[in-house]
């Protein structure tokens, strides 16, 4: 199958590929869909081995956007951006970044930049210099900062919502839970956790962040190759997707699993799996929506406060997802899916696509570092 063929087959607008030989860029953004308002999705830097599976990546990430909005009740589509780089730890160039910038900008407001795995504010205030289409941006400059906290929050929430689904009450106090990655959102999500006298586990491929939070939060750390198969209440997967394979569904020792990564599952398939061994699964593009919530509060001027209640709203969304999913007879990813592309036909804007210069979709109006 060829890319277009990919391309089109999983319903994306616009897909561009990037590449700046001065400071040796190489990115792809993908923009899945404007029906709700311009795509909103963080760029993601990563050690893609070839163009093809940064390519499979982005349309990946950017339609689980589409429906992360969707069900988080945002005026948003879904867009992602990836790029390929060697160690996405180090620090990157501000001409890279900038040239990122200046390419974000040709998409005219179609696609809104934010943070995603290897991001930081700094890069966020770089590519801002180029274009007013980024969020994330440092809070003196009337941006959220970084989301981290806000993502974890929500994960959060989504957990006292399975936890009522599977005992009759929201409470996380004793519950054993492991988190499999503690990088920027898995480790607020530990000290969160730990706030909520949870009995937490941890994992991840850096010793180092495993030995702080151990020393900071008496946490207990665990082998990465034994995260996923622990005995636990609650499995929160919080380093990078496709963590839950039918494979490993048949070695899951957890009741429920929720957490901060995207595309946990590495496979539709697994979804009913998971449901047929009585693991209960919150749909990760439902809980990890702190994020998106938390940026989509720059366009009419961000609020920590407001940000912070409008994520706690995930605990309401997440137990409305567990309901339609009895309702339906379907397993709660496929359900989740449901509910965001019945929003998606009901709300779309004229057209179906949003464009440069349409009226802002989002409530409130238009914030004027968003006018372009």
């Amino acid at each position: 199958m060829s890319l277009s063929e990919v391309m089109a087959e999983a319903g994306h607008e616009q897909v561009f590929f990037v590449a700046d030989g001065a400071s040796g860029l190489r990115a792809v953004i993908a923009v899945h869909s404007t029906a709700l308002g311009p795509s909103l999705g963080g760029i993601r830097f990563w050690r893609y081995a070839t163009d093809r599976e940064a390519f499979a990546d982005v349309l990946r990430l950017s339609e689980a956007m589409t429906l992360k909005a969707a069900v988080a009740g945002l005026h948003q589509g879904g867009g992602k951006a990836v790029v390929r780089c060697d160690d996405p730890d180090r620090p990157r160039s501000e001409s890279l970044l900038r040239a990122l910038g200046r390419a974000i900008h040709e998409l005219g407001g179609r696609y809104l930049a934010a943070e995603d795995v290897g991001a930081t504010t700094r890069d966020m205030d770089l590519i801002a210099r180029e274009t007013p289409w980024v969020t994330g941006v440092s809070e003196a400059d009337g941006g959220s900062g970084d989301p981290s906290p806000v993502t974890a929050y929500g994960v959060l929430c989504g957990m006292r919502a399975a936890a009522r689904e599977l005992w009759g009450d929201p409470s996380l106090a004793g519950r054993d839970v492991v988190v499999q990655g503690v990088g920027h959102v898995g480790s607020h999500l530990v000290r969160m956790l730990v706030e909520e006298d949870a009995s937490v586990r941890v994992a991840d491929v850096h010793a180092a962040r495993v030995e702080a939070l151990v020393r900071e939060c008496g946490v207990t750390p665990v082998a990465v190759d034994r995260a996923v198969i622990e005995p636990c209440d609650v499995l929160a997967p919080c380093a990078l997707g496709a963590v839950i394979t039918m494979r490993s569904v048949e070695q899951l020792r957890c009741r429920a699993v929720v957490g901060a990564a995207n595309n946990q599952l590495a496979e539709p398939a697994v979804d009913d799996a998971l449901a047929e061994r009585g693991v209960l699964y919150a749909p990760d593009f439902v809980v990890n929506a702190g994020g998106i919530i938390n940026i989509a509060e720059e366009f009419v001027g961000y609020d920590r406060t407001r940000a912070l209640a409008r994520t706690a709203e995930i605990e309401a969304t997440t137990a409305r997802v567990f309901a339609t999913a009895r309702e339906l007879g379907l397993p709660p990813g496929r359900a989740a899916e449901v509910m965001a592309r019945r929003r998606i036909e009901r709300e779309a804007v004229p057209g179906g696509r949003w464009q440069p210069g349409d009226p802002a979709p989002w409530t409130g109006g238009e914030a004027s570092r968003f006018q372009g």
